[in-house]
């Protein structure tokens, strides 16, 4: 059974939908399930400002493209990497314990959905293409 507040994360869709103003894009598929992801970013002076997104995905990735869209102005582009490190090792090593600007995403992480972190981690693999890191 799937928590109802990853559900109501999932539905919110204020940063659902690709506007053409961005920065840099990117298009990614999951190879495990094929769930797909397209994502819109705009930066300045190095700071992440907006993300925008599209998907054909499980409400998992659904939920994590709309935590990362409302949180994306905490991420710099410098510390980004280790950022998404620090939450990838938090999933796989099943710690609990993430960096303030990851919190929202300690939802997400939970022993019922490790199968599932693919398709969490996937906006967040976009993001690294889209930025080429």
């Amino acid at each position: 059974m799937i928590n109802t507040n990853i559900l109501k994360i999932a539905s919110d869709t204020k940063h659902y939908g690709l506007k053409g103003d961005y920065t840099h894009q990117s298009k990614v598929r999951n190879r495990f399930c094929g769930d797909i992801i397209k994502i819109e970013i705009k930066i300045k002076k190095n700071k992440l400002k907006i993300l925008r997104y599209e998907t054909q995905s499980c409400i998992f990735c659904q939920a994590s493209a709309s935590i990362l869209a409302k949180k994306i102005n905490s991420f710099s582009v410098d510390k980004l990497k280790e950022d998404i490190d620090s939450f990838s090792k938090t999933m796989k090593n099943k710690e609990r314990n993430l960096p303030a600007r990851l919190a929202p995403f300690k939802i997400l992480i939970n022993n019922n959905n490790l199968n599932r972190f693919d398709c969490i981690m996937l906006p967040f693999s976009a993001l690294l293409k889209a930025l080429k890191i």
